[in-house]
């Protein structure tokens, strides 16, 4: 009763906006948005309104962190930024088709998508190159692949897929998915990858949460995680030295510890307001890689506890966002893709912001749409568009006006 109330309110508001006529044609001609704007629901209008802001400020901040290192290296201060705005031609493309998808034909279509990723993050171990001692990266001429950062959305769309009934699903199904969800897991570990394997298993193990799988079942299964986390460590000196440096880094200053203590000097010498857009002095090339792991300190130097504490209550808002998205959701799967995209984005923001201000371990998470990079850009694309698909199913309004264009 409560659902076909909101459904009336929102096919109202679509008949009085401006010119309903002028809105039907909308809807048969526009590739873009599947909605005016202004009929989005509340949630799903201002969490546009937020990646906006994010990617266009994202842009700014990854500018100023990289123009430097750019000039020097590339004689090109723009380096960066122009590959980056060239990432957000495909990914700006692949957000719009899954925002005019309905989240029911993507989750037909994900699943292979995610075993094709799951076999390129398998290459990786046999032909993959190796920076900074991890061998995450394909190459396929001008082009680099990391398919561990591109599955991430695909990781979303199979949890849901299989922990949506989790009661329904056969066994078969169960076991097939489940060890396919480890292999993954055990691949992005053997790169060695310790971060995005902790996220993505953390993803899932939200997702299961949420699609009511037994909690001793999810107890055992975080023993398992915890305990194959341990064993990669002890037996990846590479990672082993990252959680060392990370505990006393000023035991190594000029050696493995270099890199956080630079990055804590940045974050220190923001003060209260900052430096200034553009006057970090760290970005000069004492912090290694600033523009990638390490751009949360250049971001903390330029504008201070203050633009910290912003940043922090953007997130916390996104979030609130996202969870009264995902409450809204009409049945399981969007229900579930929601929460997890929001796992996502969020999750592995505070994990790039703990890492850099010393509170967790070194590790590669960048941070969504501002660190430079391509693959994790069009994931993050990918997972926005996945979660404003959500909002917008969420109010029935779509299906209804698809409806009825294809009686008429």
């Amino acid at each position: 009763m409560k659902r076909s109330v909101k459904v009336n309110k929102y096919l109202k508001r679509y008949a009085k906006s401006d010119n309903y006529l002028s809105n039907e044609n909308y809807l048969n001609n526009n590739f873009v948005l599947p909605l005016p704007l202004k009929i989005w629901p509340f949630e799903g209008k201002l969490l546009f309104i937020l990646l906006s802001f994010w990617c266009i400020f994202g842009l700014l901040i990854l500018g100023s962190a990289s123009w430097w290192v750019a000039n020097k290296e590339m004689s090109d201060w723009a380096y960066f930024i122009k590959r980056q705005l060239a990432w957000y031609l495909p990914g700006l493309t692949i957000f719009c088709i899954i925002l005019n998808t309905n989240i029911r034909d993507i989750l037909k279509l994900s699943k292979p998508i995610f075993y094709f990723l799951i076999l390129l993050t398998l290459a990786t171990i046999f032909f993959g190159i190796t920076i900074n001692g991890s061998t995450r990266w394909l190459v396929f001429g001008p082009i680099k692949i990391q398919p561990s950062e591109i599955i991430k959305p695909f990781c979303i769309l199979e949890a849901a897929n299989l922990f949506a009934h989790w009661n329904l699903v056969n066994k078969d199904k169960k076991i097939i998915s489940l060890v396919s969800f480890s292999l993954l897991i055990l691949l992005i570990m053997k790169q060695p990858n310790l971060s995005t394997a902790g996220l993505i298993g953390i993803l899932f193990w939200v997702i299961a949460v949420c699609g009511d799988v037994k909690i001793n079942s999810l107890l055992s299964v975080a023993v398992v995680g915890a305990t194959s986390a341990f064993l990669s460590v002890i037996n990846n000196q590479y990672q082993m030295v990252r959680i060392t440096s990370f505990i006393n880094p000023w035991r190594d200053p000029e050696g493995n510890g270099y890199q956080l203590i630079q990055s804590l000097l940045a974050i220190g010498s923001g003060g209260l307001f900052g430096q200034g857009f553009g006057l970090s002095m760290q970005k000069l090339q004492y912090l290694p890689i600033q523009h990638t792991d390490f751009i949360f300190a250049i971001y903390a130097e330029e504008f201070g506890f203050i633009g910290s504490i912003f940043l922090l209550g953007f997130l916390v808002i996104f979030c609130y966002l996202s969870l009264r998205i995902a409450i809204k959701c009409r049945n399981n799967y969007t229900k579930l893709v929601a929460i997890g995209c929001a796992t996502l984005l969020i999750g592995q923001s505070l994990i790039h912001i703990a890492v850099t201000t010393g509170s967790m371990p070194t590790t590669g998470l960048p941070l969504p749409f501002v660190s430079y990079g391509g693959n994790s850009l069009i994931a993050s694309l990918i997972i926005a568009g996945l979660l404003l698909r959500c909002s917008l199913e969420s109010t029935g309004l779509i299906g209804i006006l698809r409806a009825r264009k294809t009686m008429n």
